[in-house]
């Protein structure tokens, strides 16, 4: 028996690996493809343009033409779109003979009624639009919620701001309002906490009810990694809880959130780290700082170049790299995600390990890794 178990356990972590495959599109020689984690091309550069996968497809382009490719490579949409999206909640959006329209993974089109703007699947949902009113409708086509409010921002945990006439609440993916519209402005949703604005007072909503922060002009998002959000008072950074207290008075002139236990802070035009007790632990001596990733590594500069930090400050990468966002996914996030760097040297692009060790080779581009499994 315990030797069938153990057949069981290896043929079952061996197909969840197969299945946790994770890829990043790159460009070499000006044709795009895409590496795996040992640096290997996965799928050769053979095509004039591509997006990272989303999920377990990705948009290509092959004479002029975009379609969607497997993780083999292989067209499973064939390329004859002038314009794609990205796939979400099963469809994406699709561009033919100047008509938007939503194809499902075999290419099947979604029955919607005509819209004049179309807009991304997001979380389940997408936005419709009829005049000036916006609502959102399910992946069957079908409207959830009727075209009421003025706007509705994307999802976040489950949760989008709208607005309402010049007022601002929260909607879950049910088109449901969690948080009505009574607010000037209103955070992104996080289990941590929300901020809100109500006509000059910024504060924190605390079960349902608007607290306001006396002395508070700004407040940033909460994020699922800390119990704390920076805010700004007379000009200077703390770090205030859901229940809206300091817990780090204002004293720093620039800050980032927290990840990993540690925020970076700026004083006096350089940057160090402090822990979620306001006790610095790596000084205030760089030029600038990201936050730490969870494998305890930070992106640190001096001058023009970054290079890694760990948890005590020591420098364990040295400073030779550029970090900057993507030119094809703004937003990128800065530093380690499992386990890799994104990095740039020499103008070309590639990934580094915790220990600086290079993944493969350089590239021309190269886009962040991506989980093909979901």
């Amino acid at each position: 028996m315990k030797t069938i178990f153990s057949y069981a356990l290896i043929f079952l972590f061996g197909t969840t690996a197969v299945f946790a495959q994770e890829l990043a599109l790159v460009r070499d020689n000006d044709l795009f493809g895409y590496i795996n984690k040992t640096g290997e091309y996965a799928i050769q550069p053979q095509f004039e343009k591509a997006d990272s996968f989303s999920g377990k497809m990705a948009a290509a382009m092959k004479d002029k033409k975009w379609g969607f490719i497997n993780t083999s490579g292989e067209w499973v949409i064939q390329p004859e779109y002038d314009r794609v999206k990205e796939f979400n909640s099963g469809y994406v959006l699709v561009m033919q003979n100047d008509q938007w329209k939503y194809i499902n993974s075999k290419g099947e089109t979604l029955d919607t009624p005509a819209r004049e703007k179309y807009y991304d699947f997001d979380n389940g949902v997408a936005i419709i639009r009829e005049g000036e009113k916006i609502g959102l409708m399910d992946t069957s086509g079908k409207a959830i919620l009727e075209p009421k409010y003025d706007e509705i921002k994307g999802f976040n945990n489950g949760h989008a701001k709208f607005k309402n006439g010049e007022t601002w609440g929260l909607l879950n993916t049910k088109g449901e309002v969690v948080v009505p519209a009574d607010y000037n402005e209103i955070g992104d949703f996080s289990k941590n906490g929300i901020w809100a604005r109500k006509g000059e007072s910024f504060g924190v909503l605390i079960n349902g009810t608007f607290t306001p922060i006396n002395g508070v002009d700004k407040i940033w998002d909460f994020t699922n990694d800390s119990p704390l959000t920076y805010a700004e008072s007379n000009k200077k950074i703390g770090f205030i809880n859901g229940k809206g207290e300091w817990v780090i008075q204002p004293a720093y002139d620039k800050a980032r959130a927290f990840n990993a236990g540690l925020a970076p802070v700026n004083e006096n035009k350089k940057w160090g780290y402090i822990n979620e007790k306001g006790e610095k632990v790596v000084n205030p001596m760089y030029a600038d700082a990201e936050i730490f990733s969870e494998n305890g590594l930070a992106p640190v500069k001096e001058k023009k170049l970054w290079g890694f930090v760990d948890k005590t400050g020591k420098l364990v990468i040295p400073m030779e790299y550029d970090i900057s966002s993507g030119l094809f996914q703004s937003g990128t996030k800065k530093g380690f995600q499992d386990g890799l760097a994104r990095v740039k040297k020499d103008k070309q692009w590639g990934f580094i390990d915790n220990t600086g060790k290079v993944l493969g080779k350089w590239h021309q581009n190269a886009e962040v890794f991506v989980d093909t499994s979901k």
